[in-house]
This record gives structure tokens, sequence and C-alpha cells, in this order.
């Protein structure tokens, strides 16, 4: 290992594709919002209000299927490729848990498995609270010390992911200049999740020194970047967020999306391009928050809104992450790594104090699993 990347060869039974979960029907949403809020004192009429989203689409998220299509697609690519690595799956907040996954690895004699969270950015949310989960699902399972897990670097700049919304984008512009609308009254938003401005503060290794937004606002800026680069000259283009559930006396990252298209009309904007940067597939907080909520407000103030596709089983990205399974297994070399921005690649392993949980304090010590 140099320096956070490992360049030896490692030998892994099994991929485990882990992610987030979301309910599959009416009488999950709750249970389900519990599990994501638990620990946190969040009131049962505050879930009440965050379940609507669900009940309009059925009380079913679309990230279950969303991740089955995604395990299938890898496991073709793997096949294709002649690579024989099973796919397991787990979620943090509902079934298949995690934990499911790990006595599934343990009745089938599995003892290292390599990791791939469907969160690209760095954060306590997006890259820390995932290893803890390993380490939680191990220890319920009662297979800490019989399996280890490892996990892919932060693919954010990973060309794979990078590339579908190259092409979206593109796709969208075309659309507004079939509309008639200019350049000129056209602006792209780059949109993520809102996360807390302490929790984004500590977001990557603090010796990087990425400032008060943190590796997790600077990374989104490079790859916004990257993304415009390719669309040409021309356009002008923000960075905003989402998704914020937070009390309002605490800070979070801004501005919301729905303030800054207010806000784009009133200096004259015609089009807004919404490309959720963030998001590795179109789940609830695509469909709800860009796809009804974002869409709804461009509506009322006279603006075409258009949304770019997120990653999905998008070849580019499929592959993409059947490239970060070899180059973990291989020990490729980091100079061989692709990576779009000059912020990558990112570590293999994580560094001391990265991505710290700032409400429950710093937890180094993962058993059974590498950072």
């Amino acid at each position: 290992m140099t320096d956070g990347f490992v360049e030896e060869p490692t030998r892994y039974d099994a991929i485990l594709l882990a992610s987030f979960g979301g309910p599959e029907g009416q009488d999950d949403v709750i249970p389900f919002l519990r599990n994501v809020t638990r620990g946190r004192g969040i009131p049962e009429e505050r879930l009440e209000e965050v379940a609507h989203h669900y009940r309009e689409f059925g009380g079913v998220s679309p990230i279950n299927d969303q991740n089955r299509e995604l395990k299938a697609a890898i496991e073709a690519e793997l096949e294709r490729r002649g690579i024989d690595l099973p796919v397991l799956w787990g979620n943090r907040n509902w079934a298949p848990y995690l934990k499911d996954a790990m006595v599934e690895a343990g009745e089938r004699g599995y003892t290292r498995l390599l990791a791939i969270g469907t969160s690209a950015y760095s954060s306590y949310s997006s890259c820390r609270q995932y290893r803890e989960d390993y380490a939680l699902a191990l220890t319920e399972s009662g297979l800490d010390g019989t399996i280890q897990i490892d996990k892919v670097r932060q693919f954010f700049d990973h060309p794979g992911f990078v590339e579908p919304f190259i092409e979206g984008l593109a796709v969208a512009l075309d659309e507004v200049a079939n509309r008639g609308i200019a350049l000129a009254d056209t602006h792209v938003l780059f949109t993520t999740h809102s996360i807390p401005s302490t929790d984004a503060a500590k977001s990557g290794p603090a010796e990087r020194g990425f400032g008060d937004g943190g590796a997790y606002q600077a990374q989104h800026l490079a790859v916004a970047e990257v993304v415009m680069a390719a669309a040409g000259p021309g356009l002008a283009w923000d960075l905003v967020f989402q998704s914020r559930s937070g009390p309002p006396t605490q800070p979070w990252l801004a501005p919301d999306i729905n303030d800054a298209i207010r806000d784009l009309a009133a200096t004259g904007t015609k089009a807004v391009v919404m490309v959720p940067l963030g998001f590795v597939s179109d789940h609830m907080e695509v469909k709800w928050d860009l796809d009804t909520e974002a869409m709804e407000t461009a509506d009322e103030v006279g603006v075409l809104g258009l949304r770019v596709p997120t990653p999905g089983v998008h070849a580019a990205f499929v592959s993409g992450l059947v490239d970060l399974v070899l180059e973990r297994r291989d020990g490729v070399p980091v100079a061989e790594r692709p990576s779009v921005t000059a912020l990558g690649p990112w570590y293999d392993i994580c560094r001391s104090g990265c991505c710290e949980n700032v409400r429950l304090g710093f937890k180094p010590a993962l058993a059974g699993v590498v950072p």
C-alpha cells in the first residue's frame, strides 16, 4: 500500500453491491423511514410528511428495482469479460439488508468481498457510514473476523460515471435549441443532495485543504467543470442542492434548487437544464425532488425545465464499475488509473479522520472493514 492506494493484487471471492434501500409497498414506508432516521429523534409527524413522497408512487421507491437492474448489468459485463466474480446485494435501510448479504456470503464460504457503494462522492453519509454499516452487518451476522470487506474508491471522476452526464447534457441542450431558446437564455443547474455544512467541512482529508465545503463540494464542482467543458463555451451554470431534511436552525449546503430556479427566472432565464450530478440512478430524490417539485417550480415561474438522466445502467457506467473492481483486484498503479479531474483518482484507503461523523464522533476502529 502506498499513501492510501493499494497497488498489489488482492484475491476477492465476490462483489458486494451496497445501496441505501427503499420501501416496496405502502406498508413499508413508515418502517423504512424509521430505519433511515433511527437514533435522530425525528417525530412521527415529520416521518408522515416525508412519507407523502413515497405514497404518491404507491409506496414504492424505484431504488430497489434500479439496483436489481444494476446488479444484473454488472453480472452481464463480468460474464462478457470472462470474470468469475459473483455479485451480492445488500441495503443499509431495507431488504435485502447488508446483514442478509453477509449471511449469504458466509453460507457460500466467502472470506473477502469488494464493495461497490452506490454513492460516488466523499462525505460521511456517502462513504464512511457505508463502512460503518458493513462492520455492523458483520457483527450482527456473527461473521466479524471471518469476512473482510474492502471497497472500490469513490468514483465521482471516473470517466464511466461522468460520460453519461456529458451525453445527457448534450441531448438536453439540443432540445432547448429545438424549442427556440438561445443558449444565452439557458442555465445549467448541477444538483446534488444537500448535507449539513459541518458534515461537508469534514468531508475528505483535512490536509487537502478543501475549505468550508470540503471534498464533497469540491468534487462536485470539479466534475461539473468537466461536463461544462465538453458542452462548449457560452453556457452559464451553477452547483445547487436539494433534498434538505434538517431543522431550519442547522446550516446546510445551499442554494436550494427551487430558490435558484426562481432567482434565475427573475433575471430573464428562459430554460434550466438540471443535471443530477450527485446521483447514480433515478430514485425517489430524483423522481420527487426534481421531476415533481423542481419541475413544478419551473412551471410556476414560466421557465422551461429539462432534466438529464442519471447513469443508471448506461453501458459506460456499468463498464466503469467493473473497471474499478479490476483496478482494486489487480492493484493497478495509481498513475494508470483513469480520472477526469485533478482531484483524483481518489484513495483506496480513506485517510485518518476523513468524512468524520461530527454528530457522533470519529470511529476509527471498524472491525473486518478496510476503510
